[in-house]
């Protein structure tokens, strides 16, 4: 089915069925491959997108559920001031929504990103650094 999706503040026309993950939308007809694949179950927080300003996994989200929301991509997001400081989805949406959080704010809107490096700590300055 034909529709039309906003992506990156940009109208985009795509031919997918309706239950097609907004990520393979992305990466696959879009050729947007910054937003990643990692765990398929919206569990590592690896596709994460806004939707209208709020951080969703992409990966379990169909293109039909999207409606007239804006998706906003990690692409879109590195050209903003937090997202030049630090490009994680999570952490810019928590950015939008609380300029100055704390750190029980950072481990709540962290916590669903699974981080195999464990530099949790690392990326708890770096939100704060990137807050200031």
């Amino acid at each position: 089915m034909t529709r039309t999706i906003k992506v990156n503040g940009t109208r985009r026309d795509i031919d997918v069925d309706d239950d097609t993950p907004l990520l393979w939308v992305l990466r696959d007809v879009l050729g947007m491959t910054g937003t990643k694949f990692g765990c398929g179950a919206a569990l590592c927080s690896a596709c994460t997108v806004h939707i209208d300003g709020v951080a969703t996994r992409s990966c379990i989200t169909t293109v039909d559920s999207i409606g007239d929301s804006a998706i906003t991509t990690i692409e879109m997001i590195g050209g903003t001031p937090q997202g030049k400081a630090l490009q994680i989805m999570s952490a810019a949406a928590l950015l939008v929504d609380k300029p100055k959080p704390t750190d029980a704010d950072i481990d709540s809107a962290m916590s669903g990103n699974v981080c195999r490096c464990g530099t949790y700590q690392r990326i708890r300055a770096a939100i704060h650094r990137a807050a200031s």
